[in-house]
């Protein structure tokens, strides 16, 4: 089996299912893991489908026996399109999960986990959360057992509710707030929405930073270069990194001479400080 997403991934490189030469070259730009796509990158025909999966379980196969320390999934199409099914045939337990978008409900993810015992298959779920449902109900679905992570699509999104995407965003704040809201309560890391934008790193990096203020874990990306872009943003600068460790072990000292309440560069410090500064060592490691 392939290891395990890190808790806190910063990076989700896709690449289409059915060109086998670019599955290979992701791990060139070091994500933090992949994704072999079955869904948006390919076209949605059942020709199409159907000589996708073939490639894409040779190449994942490939890439895990190539690369044994990179988690590597593989995204099935919707559980209500004709072609989910079919998808799971490319599934094997080597797997490190499958990623299945537009879940609407609970139901859903109980519906996917019942397939995948049907053959024989025990992979936790990166749930997509990318519908009016889907936000709607992002709570329920995220509590559910087999979740490990998840990610909103905005794209997808507008489209459900008909509206339009426009570079500040606005249209989709108030869901990809409660995405991030709902994957707090349940526990659940979650990955903020792609940039579509290939060759605009300053709009990457807008959107990337807009995303972590929101409390996400990190970025989909669909092009290598972003992926540096999102460790850097999603991550922890060596500055950032040094004054939160200064703040907890100035925070221990005054524990063992028994201060609740201490002062740290002239601020005092209270438990959010130091909630914001163990998340920040946790981001470095």
């Amino acid at each position: 089996m392939t290891p395990p997403l890190p808790l806190r991934p910063r990076s989700l490189l896709f690449a289409p299912g059915n060109r086998a030469e670019l599955v290979a070259k992701l791990p060139r730009s070091a994500p933090d893991a992949v994704v072999i796509d079955l869904e948006d990158a390919i076209p949605a025909t059942p020709e199409a489908k159907a000589a996708a999966r073939p490639v894409a379980r040779d190449a994942a196969r490939d890439l895990m026996a190539a690369h044994p320390h990179l988690p590597v999934f593989l995204r099935v199409n919707a559980p209500h399109s004709p072609y989910f099914e079919d998808d799971l045939a490319v599934l094997t337990p080597e797997l490190a999960g499958v990623v299945v978008p537009k879940l609407e409900s609970a139901a859903d993810v109980r519906r996917v986990v019942a397939a995948l015992e049907a053959r024989g298959l025990s992979l936790p779920l990166l749930a997509g959360l990318e519908t009016g449902a889907g936000v709607w109900y992002a709570l329920d679905i995220l509590r559910e057992d087999a979740v490990g992570w998840a990610y909103f699509g905005a794209e997808d999104y507008t489209t459900d509710l008909g509206g339009q995407r426009t570079p500040g965003g606005l249209e989709v704040l108030y869901a990809r707030s409660q995405v991030a809201l709902a994957a707090r309560l349940a526990g659940v890391p979650v990955l903020d929405i792609v940039v579509t934008r290939l060759n605009d790193e300053a709009a990457f990096r807008e959107d990337a930073a807009q995303g972590r203020a929101l409390g996400y874990a990190g970025k989909l990306c669909i092009h290598p270069a972003q992926v540096a872009l999102a460790h850097e943003i999603f991550g922890a600068t060596e500055a950032e990194l040094n004054r939160a460790r200064a703040l907890l072990a100035a925070a221990h000292d005054a524990s063992l001479s028994g201060h609740g309440a201490f002062a740290f560069e002239g601020q005092m410090v209270d438990e959010p400080m130091l909630a914001a500064a163990r998340a920040v060592v946790g981001r470095g490691t």
